[in-house]
C-alpha cells in the first residue's frame, strides 16, 4: 500500500557533477511543493463544499424566507409612518417595533415564526456571502469591506431573530419598539467612554453615511441592478418591479444616511443621547419644516422596498445562484 507521506525527489539539475552529490535543498524544495499542492486542493475542496452548502434548496428556501421577512419588516415600518402622515394613527416604528406590531395581529402568532425563520435564514444568509463569496466581490479592500458588510449585517439579523424569539415566549428581551434607538445610545455612550471613543464613533458614522449615499447612487441610476432577475416577465411588469427597487433602496439609503450623520454628532458632541435608531430618523424627519411630506415619501419608499423585498423572496430569481457563481459582478442591498 502506498504511504501518504511526501516522498522527497531529485531531479538531474539536484546532482553535483562532482560524485554525484545531491543538493538536499532541492529536495526540501520539492517537499514543500507537494505540501502546497495537498493545501490548495484542500483548500478548493472546502470552499467548494461550503458553497454546495449554500445552494443547496435547504438553504435557498431560508434565503427566500430571509428576503420575505426582511421586506415584510420594512413594509410594515413603512405602513405604520404613512398612517402617521395620514393621521390614521400608525407610530413612528423601527424593526423590533415593526415585528411587535406583526405580532399583535389575528394570526401574530404564526407570522411571528415565520418572520423568526426568515430573519435566521437572512442571517446565514449573511454569514455566506461573507465567508463563501457567491458574489465574488474579491479579497481585495473594496471586497473584504463589503464582505464585513454582510457579516455585519448577519449579526444584526440573528440579534433581531434572537429579539423575535423572546416575544414569542414571553422573553424579558422582547422585540419592543424604541429598542434600536435605546441599543445604539447605549452602545454609543459605552464607546464614548473610552479616550479614542470619539474617534471611533465618528468613523462608524462616517462609513453609514458612506453606505446609505451608495444605496441612494444604487437606488437613483438607470442601470439599477438589484439581487433579483425578474425573468418571464414582460417589459411593463420588469419596468415596475425595477423602479420598486430604485424607489425603496432609495429611501432605506436616505434612513441609513441619517443614522450615519447622528452617530456622527452623538460622536462630535460627546453625546450618546444624539444616536438614533430608524425610528428616531422618522421622529427626527417628521419635525423638520415640510416634516409630514418628507417622512411620507420615506415611507411610501420603505413600503416599495417591502414589496420588492417580498417579491423576489416569493417568485424572483436569485443572480447569486444561476448568475453569480459564473463570475458576474452582482449588487446586493443589504
Amino acid at each position: 500500500m502506498e504511504s501518504s507521506t511526501p516522498r522527497i525527489e531529485f531531479s538531474p539539475r539536484c546532482m553535483d557533477v562532482d560524485m554525484g552529490k545531491m543538493y538536499w535543498e532541492c529536495g526540501a524544495i520539492s517537499v514543500n511543493t507537494r505540501v502546497k499542492g495537498h493545501a490548495q486542493s484542500l483548500e478548493h475542496k472546502g470552499k467548494g463544499a461550503a458553497l454546495s452548502a449554500s445552494t443547496s434548496p435547504l438553504m435557498e428556501a431560508l434565503m427566500r424566507l430571509g428576503y420575505v421577512a426582511r421586506g415584510l419588516v420594512y413594509g410594515v415600518i413603512g405602513l405604520l409612518a404613512l398612517q402617521v402622515v395620514l393621521g390614521a394613527g400608525g407610530k413612528l416604528a423601527d424593526p423590533q417595533g415593526a415585528i411587535a406590531a406583526m405580532g399583535q395581529t389575528a394570526i401574530g402568532k404564526i407570522l411571528l415564526y415565520v418572520i423568526l425563520a426568515g430573519l435566521v435564514g437572512y442571517g446565514l444568509w449573511g454569514f455566506i456571502r461573507a465567508i463563501t463569496d457567491p458574489l465574488h466581490k474579491g479579497d481585495d479592500a473594496k471586497g473584504i469591506a463589503e464582505r464585513v458588510g454582510y457579516a455585519v449585517s448577519g449579526i444584526s439579523y440573528m440579534l433581531l431573530a434572537l429579539a423575535t424569539y423572546s416575544l414569542i415566549t414571553g422573553g424579558a428581551a422582547a422585540a419592543h419598539n424604541g429598542a434600536q434607538t435605546a441599543q445604539t445610545q447605549q452602545a454609543a455612550g459605552t464607546i464614548l467612554s473610552q479616550p479614542w471613543g470619539a474617534w471611533v464613533l465618528g468613523l462608524v458614522g462616517i462609513i453609514i453615511i458612506a453606505i446609505g449615499l451608495l444605496q441612494v447612487y444604487q437606488g437613483i441610476r438607470s442601470d439599477f441592478n438589484g439581487q433579483f432577475h425578474p425573468y418571464a416577465l414582460n417589459s411593463s411588469q420588469r419596468k415596475w418591479i425595477t423602479r420598486l427597487g430604485q424607489f425603496g433602496t432609495a429611501a432605506r439609503g436616505v434612513v441609513f444616511t441619517l443614522i450615519g450623520l447622528f452617530l456622527f454628532l452623538a460622536a462630535y458632541n460627546n453625546d450618546p443621547s444624539r444616536a438614533q435608531g430608524i425610528d428616531g430618523v422618522l421622529i427626527a424627519l417628521l419635525r423638520q419644516p415640510y416634516g409630514v411630506w418628507l417622512l411620507g415619501v420615506v415611507a411610501l419608499g420603505l413600503i416599495a422596498f417591502g414589496l420588492y423585498s417580498v417579491m423576489g423572496g416569493l417568485w424572483l430569481r436569485f443572480k447569486n445562484r444561476w448568475e453569480g457563481y459564473l463570475g458576474h459582478d452582482q449588487h446586493d442591498h443589504d
